[in-house]
Parts: C-alpha cells; structure tokens; sequence
C-alpha cells in the first residue's frame, strides 16, 4: 500500500496536501507539533477512507521527529512521499531577533527538513523510487521577514543538495514555493497549491521539476 507523510500537517497546506494524496488511495502519516493540531488534520483525512497515523513531534526536536518518522515507517512501510511543511512563520526585521530566536527559527525551517531527509531519503533510493517535497517561500528576500527569508533560502539549497545526493538513485527531491498568503477562497488556497506536490510526486523522471513557484493566477497540472 502506497503511503505519503506529512511533516508540519497544519490547517492550511499541510491538511490540503495530506487529503490530496489520500484521495489517490495512499495511507497517511501525520506530524505535527501539537495532538490537538494533528487529531484535526487527521478528521479531516479519515473520510476519504485511508489509514490515517497522527503523530506528535516538535521539528526542532531531532530526537522526537526521528522518532515519529520511525513509527511512521512500521506503519506504512518506506514512504513513497513525504512532504515536509513546517516553518515558523513570523515578521521581524535585520538585529530585532536575539541569536537564539535565530536559531530556534532556522531549527525548524531548515534543519529539521534535513533530518527528515536524512532519516527517510537513503531508503528511498535503496528503493530506487520516492519524493521528498518541501514548502518554500519567499523567492525573494523581504527585509520584514528577515529570519524566514534566510530560512527558505537554506531550503532551496538544501532542495539542491539533496538532488545532488539522491538524484541519481530516483529520489525526486523538489520544492513548491508560495508566493503570498495562504488562505482558502483565494489565488493562494490551499486546496489549490495542494495539486502541486500531487503533480511534482508524479513527474516521469525526464520531468522532474527542482521547484514550482504558486504566485497570483498559477493554475495547477493534475498529474
């Protein structure tokens, strides 16, 4: 049985994305910071008739994240995708930030897409398949946004490393970048952005795309 996990399964993409593959039949692991957070995101997802495995982890916390992904994989088995949507959204400007807010920020929007990678990617290229997708943001630097610009400029490159790493053994490693506000009834729904990594997980390998950028007006390939 096919399976996809979500890491950062919010309200917003993370719920959008895990019921978009959910509707293609594939088994659900959930990750997210808070059971609260996690048990409504997986509501949302048992309708469609799939199993469905909430789970809580900080994504700072490489040992619980490490953990998580670990009961993930006994559940599922080798993922065949896993989307990683986590990231401290916040506004703040050059020197407002102490280093240890720095740090705690570029922990959850960088490192802990590495650790995930790490910790999934090299079965999946034993395999010989699998997607390894992650939510970017910014495609240019904002000087109010000055910790989650450098954030998702560490992603794009890690994006590319992880490329590099795994390419070759048929990992597709790739990016969706939301340029704007998430929020449904908008150009930046949810629902929408979603057939991104839908269509991104099924690109023939001829295809593969490094990353999509969703801006105003983008209308999604279902794939």
């Amino acid at each position: 049985m096919p399976g996809a996990v979500v890491v950062g399964a919010g309200p917003g993409i993370g719920r959008s994305v895990a019921r978009r593959f959910a509707r293609e039949g594939m088994s659900i692991a959930l990750v997210s910071r808070t059971a609260a957070t996690v048990e409504g995101v997986a509501r949302a997802v048992r309708p469609l008739g799939v199993a469905v495995t909430p789970l809580v982890a900080d994504c700072a916390d490489e040992s619980a994240l490490r953990s998580a992904l670990d009961t993930a994989v006994a559940e599922l088995g080798v993922p065949d995708v896993v989307v990683y949507n986590a990231a401290i959204i916040q506004a703040d400007t050059a020197g407002q930030l102490s280093t240890r807010a720095h740090l705690d920020a570029w922990s959850v929007n960088v490192l802990g897409a590495l650790t995930a990678a790490a910790h999934v990617v090299p079965a999946m290229a034993r395999r010989g398949s699998g997607s390894f997708i992650v939510t970017g943001g910014m495609p240019e630097p904002k000087r109010e946004y000055v910790s989650l610009s450098l954030g998702k400029a560490g992603v794009r490159t890690l994006v590319d490393l992880l490329h590099l790493e795994y390419g070759a053994a048929g990992v597709h490693v790739a990016s969706v970048t939301v340029d704007g506000p998430v929020a449904p009834g908008t150009p930046f729904d949810p629902d929408v952005i979603a057939e991104h990594y839908w269509t991104l997980h099924r690109q023939p390998r001829a295809q593969w795309q490094a990353e999509v950028l969703h801006t105003d007006g983008v209308e999604p390939q279902s794939g």
